[in-house]
């Protein structure tokens, strides 16, 4: 069964792409490299001993969407990561992200339309809930008003995908909201390699631990958390990956309550950036330079999951901790500074 899937070369979809080989299906990948490498398809090969399919596109070109699903008509089901995905960078370049974001999830779902059935898993965020007024954050939570240009592509995003499952049913459709996804594959074979300075805090932190980056910037310490910094719910990629491929199946095999269904996908714990700096010191044997900053633009204080209805409807459940996934997370960065 051939599986698209969309930024299938950036740090979450080259582990999905693995998790799904690993379970037989016939992996075609779209990527644009934007931020990503093809250096990753020798990398899941490693892992997987296959080399899945790639086409390199930009899915913000309408045509070029329309003449990919003419040439692959055997398509069963979409995983789509392909998005920009930083809460500051998208301050600042909103336009950049209301393309990229929800554009390209438009003439991915007008092309699912035509066909006899389809199955849609969509990379969604924590971040459609904001400042959630209750811990931990349960689907059932209120979507508030977006903090960044980046969360309110994810919630317009969920908005296309319901309203067209209400006309389309032939398309069967699951929004992930995953909270923050860190650590990389035991192997070391892929992992997360941004181009550029790193958006997110665990590859930053692993990249001064390494020599490249002089110091880490801790955006505000005035929070009102147990250490005055922000709590987020970081979750091993690999347990992340695991959680697509089971809600594919989920809706493959008609298991799917309704035709569109959300899930949080996270550990259920929140971790303070202190924390998570103390993690990489104790699994790295070594201090980290860091200091305190202002606070950043679009940063909620804290968010983290409540999982029952992924654990109990989905069967999934993250089984790796902040130290495991965090130990991953710098054998990878020691192997690419190598």
């Amino acid at each position: 069964m051939k599986i698209l899937v969309t930024g299938g070369l950036g740090f979450i979809g080259s582990h999905t792409v693995v998790e799904l080989q690993n379970k037989g299906f016939e992996v075609i990948i779209i990527d644009n490299l934007s931020n990503s490498s093809t250096d990753v398809l020798e990398g899941i090969k490693a892992i997987t001993g296959k080399e899945p399919l790639f086409e390199k596109l930009d899915l913000r070109e309408k045509d070029s969407v329309a003449d990919f699903f003419k040439k692959h008509t055997d398509v069963k089901g979409v995983i789509h990561f392909a998005a920009s995905k930083a809460v500051g960078e998208s301050v600042e370049k909103p336009l950049l992200y209301y393309e990229n974001n929800l554009s390209t999830l438009v003439y991915l779902l007008k092309e699912l339309s035509v066909k006899d059935d389809a199955s849609f898993i969509f990379s969604s965020s924590c971040t459609v809930y904001g400042q959630a007024d209750e811990l931990p954050i349960t689907e059932d939570a209120p979507v508030k008003k977006a903090e960044s240009p980046y969360g309110n592509t994810k919630q317009i995003g969920e908005e296309i995908i319901q309203d067209t499952c209400k006309v389309y049913q032939n398309i069967k459709a699951i929004s992930l909201r995953y909270f923050n996804p860190i650590g990389a594959h035991e192997s070391a074979n892929i992992g997360e390699l941004p181009l550029g300075v790193p958006q997110n805090l665990v590859p930053f932190i692993t990249q001064t631990g390494v020599g490249l980056r002089k110091q880490l910037s801790v955006f505000g310490d005035d929070y009102p958390t147990t250490d005055g910094t922000c709590i987020r719910d970081y979750i091993h990629v690999v347990d992340l990956a695991k959680a697509h491929v089971i809600a594919l199946e989920r809706l493959m095999e008609n298991k799917n309550k309704t035709n569109y269904e959300v899930f949080n996908v996270g550990t259920g714990t929140g971790s303070s950036v202190l924390e998570v700096i103390k993690s990489f010191e104790k699994v790295a044997d070594k201090e980290l330079n860091y200091k305190i900053v202002d606070r950043r633009a679009g940063d909620v204080i804290a968010a983290y999951a409540d999982t029952t209805k992924a654990n109990e409807e989905l069967g999934w459940k993250a089984k790796s901790t902040l130290d495991e996934a965090m130990a991953s997370a710098w054998k990878w960065e020691q192997k690419v500074r190598s």
